[in-house]
């Protein structure tokens, strides 16, 4: 008997032992999907001061995948199933849509308000086709506006969009994102001992699932890395 029960001990603690890691497997691939991905980047641009590269190809997949829900619950309509699956898959469609636009909206948002900037910065390679286009002609438009309307009334000198005067050595004018914001960001894996500063005087460590606040402009080279993401 005394043999048995630890026999069945054993055999309970191995299947504790498969639970857990078959349960870390399905978390892993959960946190891999098209959906989840779309949500961190999402999220990773909702909370970055400045525009993020644009993920084209997760857009893609996300379009396609949206597509072929929408056919899906015309198809369940059609022949009749279930009003309770067909909410279930409207459900799942309504959450893709939104996280989309979402993510396109909260890019188109950063593009108004830092045109000028990310026309004339490396941030302009971030865009996609489709967005170069929507600031080229925001761009046009506004400059357009702004000759018209004030610009041409002004005296020689300050007529510039990027610029208070011609005595200016920089573009004074132009709006850029501040990267000292302060943002939530977590850990994906272990980082280690990190320099928050050129000094080295600022130095954190970076545990795995970890919250922390910190500067964007610190951090910045974790995001675009995939290492941290923003929550």
């Amino acid at each position: 008997m005394e043999r048995e029960r630890e026999s069945g001990e054993r055999e309970m603690a191995s299947a504790d032992v498969e639970g857990g890691e078959w349960s870390e497997e399905l978390s892993s691939i959960a946190e891999t999907t098209d959906v989840e991905l779309l949500k961190r980047a999402w999220r990773n641009e909702k909370s970055a001061p400045e525009v993020l590269q644009f993920e084209a190809s997760l857009v893609q997949r996300a379009r396609e995948q949206i597509q072929l829900m929408e056919e899906t619950a015309e198809d369940l309509v059609e022949n009749g199933a279930d009003d309770l699956i067909v909410s279930l898959y409207q459900m799942d469609l309504d959450r893709s849509l939104f996280l989309l636009r979402s993510y396109l909206r909260v890019r188109l948002q950063k593009i108004e308000k830092y045109m000028f900037h990310i026309s004339k910065s490396d941030l302009w390679s971030r865009l996609s086709e489709q967005e170069q286009k929507f600031t080229r002609r925001c761009v046009d438009a506004l400059e357009k506006h702004l000759e018209q309307s004030v610009l041409s009334r002004l005296p020689y000198g300050y007529q510039s969009v990027l610029k208070q005067s011609i005595s200016s050595e920089e573009d004074d004018m132009v709006p850029e994102p501040n990267l000292d914001t302060f943002v939530f960001c977590k850990s994906k894996g272990a980082v280690g001992s990190f320099q928050l500063d050129d000094a080295g005087d600022e130095i954190v460590d970076l545990v795995s699932d970890d919250l922390y606040v910190l500067r964007y402009k610190s951090i910045k080279t974790l995001v675009e890395g995939g290492r941290i993401d923003l929550v």
